[in-house]
């Protein structure tokens, strides 16, 4: 284990490589999001120069110490749970969400979304919540003080919107039609 690994840096490389440009790390991801674990070690290996050392172990400790779960390994491969905004849709597992979930964003999208619907944008997926706390926290990247969205989800799932499982808080869909939305409080 190496105790100069600052888990924070590890998990923004290491989302960087396997959401966002994998590319640059010279990484090929499968179309579920996995890489082979022992050429991500290699990668980031290169990246700094306290990560010379870094093993499965110190991205295992990283990933059991994480807020929130956002990196998986099975075996020898390893892959980020969310967030991928690479060319290609990578596949996800079709599943019946909670009845209610959350979203929030800045004032200035919610009438858009209100009219338009949830869209990915730049990302592979909408990102909905499990709890008004983990919405709230992901709209402040956004604004000091973003607009809360509750999403009738499993009317959205039985009308036909796809959802799929992301992590114990976050859950995926295509797209989310504006009728299936309420501004929250």
């Amino acid at each position: 284990m190496n105790d100069r690994v600052n888990d924070t840096e590890l998990s923004k490389v290491l989302s960087h490589a396997l959401r966002h440009e994998p590319w640059l790390y010279e990484l090929e991801l499968d179309d579920e999001g996995w890489a082979p674990l022992c050429a991500v070690l290699e990668v980031l290996r290169e990246q700094r120069e306290e990560w010379r050392e870094l093993s499965r172990i110190d991205v295992e400790r990283m990933i059991e110490r994480a807020s929130k779960r956002r990196h998986e390994i099975d075996g020898e491969r390893i892959r980020a749970l969310y967030g991928h905004s690479v060319p290609g849709k990578l596949s996800r597992e079709r599943a019946t969400p909670p009845a209610i979930l959350f979203h929030s964003t800045s004032p200035d999208a919610a009438d858009a979304i209100m009219h338009d619907g949830l869209k990915p944008m730049s990302r592979q997926y909408v990102h909905l919540s499990v709890d008004k706390a983990t919405a709230f926290e992901v709209g402040r990247r956004k604004s000091r003080v973003p607009v809360l969205f509750e999403i009738e989800a499993r009317a959205a799932h039985d009308s036909g919107v796809t959802f799929y499982t992301g992590n114990e808080k976050v859950w995926l869909a295509d797209f989310v039609p504006a009728r299936f939305l309420r501004v929250g409080t």
